[in-house]
């Protein structure tokens, strides 16, 4: 077995996958409250669309750029003691938004929580696959539960917390930001006396021809790609969307962003344990098949049917991800870190510059616009029709 590539031990370990997922649950509140208060950011700061696009491209290309680095790296000298500096950085950039007087600054933060993420992500995913007594998909869900429940979580905290009391309210989560780091150093311990006894095991991951291996990989990000052109989509304009179709007011269209949040939470759970039972490629070809007519209909559609379509499309197209990051990891054994980097991270930066450009479209062409063209989107996921059968 290559070095790093932590193997399945024999039973899972709940407390640790617990511990991972809060863990994931408390980096995800700090990332979705930066995109929760974007209406209150506007309203301060007098910003443009661009201007907040370049905010959400700050922080996850950040995060996409340093994410496979730092997974390729780890994959040959694992640190899993790192992931409580990786909380630390989104401490001090949780922090920094709270007090920030420029938009230079806000920018700043924003990339401090990106780093954050980029150190915690892969080898968080990586002690996920350590603890999951080889169901797989399900330890991935639990691990990405922590995390869609914290993005919902985002919304309403700012919605209920920040909205009433003001922007430096955000500071107070810099205290769940400090518990997280204990709680990383106690895994991280665990972690390091875990994978020196899985270093023995043999490796029996299977193994494919290299064009088959290439050729997966590209097909698996282009449908990371548009998966997350859509939530940057939700999670970046929505709330704009509500406002201006339905005239809402800010805590209503956060509790609308609060639903799609919460769907993709519980369809990330859903697809990892079906996937363990019927295996990852046929979740990945329900998420494509199942999300699109109702993402069609949402630019459509009135004010309680919105609120029914968001919750469906988060819960399908979520469904799907936890099925990608377990078969990548298949395709490209002993490479547990770079896999989970490079996904977790190209599904960042993919969002980044999606929402930066989205931005720009929603200033020139309207907020309306970024939704019809973003309801076509799964369409490309057609393409899982090249995806190799694992279980031949």
């Amino acid at each position: 077995m290559k070095k790093g590539s932590y193997g399945a031990m024999p039973g899972a370990v709940w407390p640790v996958l617990i511990g991972i997922s809060l863990c994931h649950l408390i980096n995800d509140v700090m990332q979705s409250m930066l995109s929760a208060i974007y209406p209150l950011l506007r309203a301060e700061f007098s910003l443009s669309y661009a201007q907040i696009g370049v905010m959400t491209f700050a922080f996850q290309v950040t995060a996409s750029l340093l994410q496979p680095v730092v997974g390729a790296v780890t994959d040959k000298h694992p640190q899993p003691r790192s992931l409580s500096l990786g909380m630390s950085s989104t401490f001090c950039g949780v922090l920094l938004l709270a007090y920030a007087h420029r938009y230079e600054m806000l920018l700043a933060g924003a990339m401090l929580i990106g780093i954050g993420s980029a150190v915690f992500h892969p080898e968080s995913s990586r002690v996920a696959r350590l603890a999951s007594g080889g169901r797989f998909g399900t330890a991935q869900s639990l691990f990405q539960l922590g995390g869609n429940f914290g993005q919902s979580l985002g919304p309403l905290l700012a919605a209920f917390v920040v909205v009433p009391l003001g922007r430096p309210a955000v500071a107070w989560f810099a205290v769940a930001a400090a518990a997280g780091v204990a709680i990383l150093w106690r895994v991280g311990n665990w972690a390091e006396g875990r994978r020196r006894q899985a270093a023995s095991r043999p490796d029996t991951t299977l193994r494919l021809p290299r064009n088959i291996v290439v050729r997966s990989l590209i097909v698996l990000a282009v449908l990371t790609f548009t998966k997350n052109i859509y939530t940057a989509s939700m999670n970046s304009y929505f709330t704009f969307f509500t406002i201006e179709k339905f005239g809402l007011g800010p805590q209503g269209a956060q509790l609308f962003l609060f639903l799609f949040l919460a769907g993709m939470a519980a369809g990330v759970m859903l697809g990892g344990i079906l996937g363990d039972r019927i295996g990852a490629l046929r979740i990945i070809w329900f998420s494509i098949l199942g999300v699109l007519p109702f993402s069609l209909a949402l630019p459509h559609v009135g004010l309680v049917p919105t609120a029914i379509l968001v919750v469906l499309i988060g819960l399908i197209l979520s469904s799907a991800f936890p099925a990608i990051v377990v078969f990548a990891q298949e395709l490209v054994p002993g490479r547990v870190g770079m896999i989970a980097g490079l996904f977790f991270g190209f599904s960042f930066g993919m969002g980044g510059i999606a929402a930066a450009a989205l931005g720009v479209l929603a200033d020139a062409q309207g907020i309306r616009m970024v939704f019809l063209i973003c309801s076509a989107l799964p369409l490309l996921g057609i393409l899982t029709i090249f995806l190799p059968r694992l279980d031949r």
